[in-house]
């Protein structure tokens, strides 16, 4: 593995089953050794797919969605109108420690004195809290992170504290990234790098259900302003600051919460050959820019 290039971040997006595209380009990474990070931010599926990316387990994460996509008790309609939600997010519990196993140990070792960190909202505030997985605690924040309101229970209660989807409050860590001295910031996407949003129906439903928690309510509102002014901040970052993005060039196949056995097939056959074009292309300004020196 290359050794960490100081202040570039590695910054994943969040998507749902979206995530098979993130899968098949950290999956790159992996088969070429390219990790040249020194810090990390996750959120949602996206803190997923890092997970298994640190643990250098190729593979693991596609096979991971594939499970959870054929699981009949994964999705179930029948609880729609339940506490649970229809998607069962605490399956992910059992996937990762007996059907697709998470090595913790190795992605602690990974990671080491690098910077780490998962985007989870709390749900007292609807605020980003930004969590530092331990051996004990990763696949709980983990779950934290990817609690989707609606779909999922709504929320994941980690030190006796309530959370829930850290996309909702910080869908691209961006400025986080800043702040913890990033100076190189590659973004991993799951949506065209040009796309903006409105307020989706999840957002809006979200803002009336929370009408008597304002604070909560707020965080729905204004979810989607938040990426459009992070989209602005990777347009016009500040001096000193360069971020590349890998994104989709169109709509992937699979969406948030549908998706299909073949559909993600595809995004992460999408996102493998993104991934290898990307490490690549590194590696010839790597060859030129040791040319020029000679």
């Amino acid at each position: 593995m290359r050794e960490p290039t100081s202040n570039t971040f590695l910054i994943i997006q969040g998507g749902g089953f979206r995530t098979a595209f993130t899968a098949g380009v950290l999956d790159a990474f992996i088969a070429t050794r390219h990790h040249p990070f020194s810090g990390y931010l996750g959120v949602s599926g996206g803190a997923i797919a890092l997970s298994y990316f640190l643990s250098e387990q190729f593979g693991h994460c596609y096979k991971a969605m594939q499970v959870m996509a054929t699981d009949p008790d994964f999705v179930k309609m029948s609880r729609v109108m339940s506490e649970s939600g229809y998607m069962d997010i605490d399956r992910l519990q059992r996937v990762a420690s007996e059907v697709v196993p998470f090595d913790v140990a190795k992605a602690m070792h990974t990671v080491g004195g690098r910077q780490l960190e998962f985007v989870l909202t709390d749900r007292s505030t609807g605020e980003a809290e930004y969590l530092r997985p331990s051996q004990r605690n990763w696949v709980d924040v983990v779950i934290g992170s990817s609690t989707l309101p609606g779909a999922t229970k709504g929320r994941h209660i980690i030190a006796s504290q309530e959370y829930f989807d850290g996309g909702w409050s910080d869908p691209l860590p961006v400025k986080r990234a800043m702040d913890m001295g990033a100076k190189r910031i590659i973004v991993l996407r799951t949506s065209p790098a040009t796309v903006r949003l409105t307020q989706s129906w999840p957002d809006y439903f979200g803002s009336i259900y929370f009408r008597k928690h304002p604070a909560l309510s707020r965080c729905f509102t204004h979810s989607h302003a938040v990426y459009n002014a992070t989209l602005d901040l990777m347009e016009h970052p500040p001096s000193g600051v360069h971020i590349h993005q890998i994104a989709p060039a169109m709509a992937l196949r699979s969406g948030t919460y549908s998706y299909s056995t073949a559909s993600l097939e595809h995004d992460y056959r999408y996102g493998l050959d993104l991934g290898l074009q990307y490490v690549f292309d590194q590696q010839r300004i790597g060859d030129v820019i040791a040319e020029l020196h000679c």
